[in-house]
């Protein structure tokens, strides 16, 4: 997808512009003022009370491609209304210009309501990735039925009235959304199209040619001594060659000063059948998109190398691995011991990424003493609980030294001004009774035996096992050398409208973590 960006609207809606369509996004569109629109956008108005509510297509010989597509934010002042509803119309808007047949659209963006707080000053950045991925198409349709066929706009120009979407601004989506694109095909593709050797593949793939450096362990022997609870899990699935597990490390380190490395721990289930615990009652459909927390690190990986940041270093370890089931799936009660030494005790093989993460975890505690500034992350579509508990939002939890460093208001401030909005949670001193070993036979318990949407606390307390079985609990804020730490669970959020089984992809929460964490927000 190119982007581009106009700066004469006057000129860009007209015919013989190189646009084939023109699609024009705000609160109250009839009233742009934008003169080659005003025949018709007057008779739109005439003839449809609801051109301020409904999208609609205005023929026109004037414009290019002889339409104009009008999509309506709906109010964007109230105290509840965010910059969401800019991407949501833009979405809208394009489908529909798409379906009418066009191929170059240009998205024009009327000038927001005067606003205190700035909430849309990214409004015309954040409606263009609003537009890109509504146009989005699943992996297998593009390759089974060819990309221009299902995905037939392939340029979009962007114009924001009364305001300013500069050429950088236009980079900086493109870039974006090459992010996004990837997570959302990594995590919305099939369980045998993405299983977790074509997983690495296709990541490989897609950083090609960029600063991204990608390897694959897929060493049976170095995997069960680095990943111990990793490979429990993919215990059922060695049978089956081309089920095998694999960790894919990603690396992104431009050239001078560091001064920050985010290290990103991404739960890569590429099916999840809940194993020896197996789903049942249909609650295994859609369990193909339990990759979408590795998919979004993959994603803030590649978009920070195209985006060719400077002063962050990017580490990512995706854990592949198919939760399958079989004569020689792991079983609760069993007690395995992680990569940082701790006993665990599993309850629940359904609650398989926790223990994924948790090696991933452990090894980038490792790697964190070698760098400057180290932050951890882990990334998860990790609990049922997190779409009960907030519906359609990621949600972060800080360890003390996270906290302190203020790492959760941070994301929660750039999802707001981004659209990608997070939720705070906390860590408290249950989530770490919860999971405290019950015998001395261990340390740890992985989970109890109930969903975890029917469990108090149920997004919480994973976070406090992964401080305990990932090695973290002497790098608190009492410890000798504190380490931030922050559980990102996209339960709720990983999937448009949480619908796993049929949804869109989110592709959430890249934008937010590449505005917090490596200040990568659209330049003006």
């Amino acid at each position: 997808m190119r982007i581009l960006a106009e700066k004469s609207p006057e000129t860009a809606v007209l015919a013989r512009s190189g646009y084939d369509a023109v699609v024009l996004v705000g609160h109250d569109p009839v009233k742009a003022k934008v003169k080659p629109l005003a025949t018709a956008l007057k008779s739109l108005a005439s003839a449809d009370a609801s051109a301020s509510a409904a999208v609609n297509l205005v023929a026109d010989p004037s414009l290019a491609g002889g339409r104009l597509v009008v999509a309506p934010t709906g109010p964007v002042t109230r105290d509840y209304d965010d910059v969401r509803r800019y991407a949501e119309a833009a979405s809208r808007g394009v489908k529909r210009a798409r379906d009418a047949g066009a191929k170059a659209v240009l998205l024009l963006l009327q000038a927001p309501p005067k606003s205190k707080s700035r909430q849309h000053d990214h409004a015309a950045a954040i409606a263009a990735l609003g537009a890109c991925g509504g146009l989005w198409q699943p992996l297998e349709a593009r390759e089974d039925l060819g990309q221009k066929n299902v995905e037939p706009i392939t340029k979009i120009g962007v114009c924001a009235l009364g305001g300013t979407f500069s050429a950088g601004a236009a980079k900086w989506v493109a870039a974006v959304e090459d992010g996004m694109r990837l997570a959302r095909d990594l995590c919305g593709t099939n369980p045998e199209r993405m299983a977790p050797l074509k997983f690495g593949a296709y990541v490989q793939a897609a950083c090609r040619g960029t600063a991204v450096k990608v390897t694959i362990n897929k060493d049976k022997a170095k995997l069960e001594k680095g990943y111990p609870l990793l490979m429990a899990v993919a215990r059922s699935s060695m049978a089956v060659a081309r089920h095998r597990p694999c960790v894919v490390r990603m690396e992104y380190k431009p050239k001078g000063t560091i001064t920050r490395t985010i290290l990103l721990a991404g739960k890569g289930v590429t099916y999840d059948t809940g194993g020896a615990d197996l789903k049942v009652g249909g609650h295994m459909a859609g369990m193909s998109r339990d990759k979408g927390g590795a998919a979004a690190a993959a994603g803030v990986v590649l978009a920070a190398a195209k985006l060719g940041l400077k002063g962050v270093h990017l580490i990512a370890e995706l854990g592949c691995v198919r939760n399958s089931i079989g004569s020689d799936a792991f079983v609760a009660d069993e007690i395995i011991k992680s990569h940082a030494g701790c006993r665990v005790r599993i309850g629940n093989t359904d609650a398989e990424g926790r223990l994924v993460l948790a090696d991933l975890l452990s090894n980038l505690r490792v790697t964190a003493k070698k760098t400057t500034g180290p932050e951890l992350f882990t990334v998860a579509t990790l609990t049922g609980h997190a779409g009960r508990a907030v519906g359609d939002y990621n949600i972060s939890l800080d360890n003390g030294p996270a906290r302190s460093a203020g790492t959760s208001k941070s994301l929660s401030a750039a999802g707001d001004m981004l659209g990608d909005p997070f939720e705070v949670s906390r860590l408290r001193r249950e989530d770490y009774d919860f999971v405290a070993g019950k015998t001395k036979a261990d340390d740890v318990l992985q989970c109890n035996n109930g969903p975890s949407s029917a469990t108090a606390r149920g997004h919480q307390f994973p976070a406090a096992f992964l401080v305990l079985a990932g090695g973290l609990e002497d790098h608190g804020n009492d410890g000798a050398a504190p380490l931030p730490f922050t559980h990102i669970d996209i339960g709720g959020s990983g999937c448009e409208g949480g619908d796993w089984q049929h949804g869109t992809p989110s592709a959430r929460p890249v934008v937010a973590m590449l505005a917090a964490l490596c200040g990568a927000t659209p330049p003006q």
